[in-house]
Parts: structure tokens; sequence; C-alpha cells
């Protein structure tokens, strides 16, 4: 099944970046899975410190290729990596900045904001919390996945 596959690979990086001391979170539609909003995610949302990406890079690299990345103009995040691991796409944000309506929103992840952890495949998964992730999307625009949080509809 495709979904055990990807928590499968969300394991292997969560053991590869535990290990090598990355502060790091589950964000996006990932988020919202665990959390039970959704169904289904279609990939990996990783939130990282800026402080660490280079340790990061480090661990990331031996499971799976960087992807040239498609920056949006809607964010300036000030670092945005991509990576292929088994076939499983792999967005990694340090520094996420979102810009509505000309301001910009800074949502680099802190240490603090890992609200929560859980296990997958025995590995430690910490978690943004939804609260942050609504305020995220409402900037985004991203109305649908508002609604999801708010417990109106399930994708």
């Amino acid at each position: 099944m495709e979904t055990e596959r990807k928590l499968d690979v969300l394991a292997d990086i969560a053991r590869a970046l535990n290990q090598s001391g990355v502060t790091w979170a589950v964000g996006g539609s990932l988020l919202l899975y665990f959390k039970g909003k959704t169904g289904v995610f279609r990939d990996i949302d990783l939130m990282v410190c800026e402080t660490d990406v280079e340790k990061l890079k480090q661990a990331m690299l031996p499971l799976g290729a960087p992807a040239p990345s498609d920056p949006n103009a809607q964010y300036r995040t000030r670092c945005f990596l991509e990576f292929t691991v088994r076939g499983v796409d792999v967005d990694v944000m340090a520094g996420f900045v979102i810009l509505e309506n000309g301001q910009e929103h800074d949502c680099a992840l802190k240490p603090e904001q890992v609200a929560e952890h859980i296990l997958v495949r025995g590995e430690d998964i910490p978690l943004q919390s939804l609260e942050d992730w609504r305020r995220y999307y409402a900037w985004m625009g991203r109305t649908s996945k508002v609604a999801m949080i708010d417990g109106k509809t399930m994708r």
C-alpha cells in the first residue's frame, strides 16, 4: 500500500535525523493525516530549524537524491530542499516564510513549536501543532485545509 511505503520512508528519515541531532517536525498534509483530518497525504513535509540545515543535508543524502526545487513566489522560505527517497517526495523547509497580501509571515520552526511526538515504526516523530498549521494555511489561502482542521470537511 502506498501509505505504508511512505510511512516506512518517514521512519527511515526520522531515524537518520534523530541520530544526527536535527530539530525537526512534521507539517503539512502529513500532519493532517496523523491528526485524523484527512485519510491521504501526497508527500512528506518536514520543517527544520535553520541552524540544523547542514546536519539535515548530511543525514538525508544517504537516503535519497536531492531533487531540483521549484520555488513558489507565495513563499519566501530561506531554505527549501526537495529529496526523493525510494520514490517518495520529501519537502524540507527551514526558515519557512509565507507571503500574504504583501506581508511576510515568519513561520520558521522553533524547538518550542514541537507540539507532540508519535511513534511510527518505532521511531520518534515530532509534530507541529494543528493551530500553527491552521494559521499557515489561512495565510496561504488554502481554505479547504482550514476547513479540514476546523472539522468541517474530511478529504
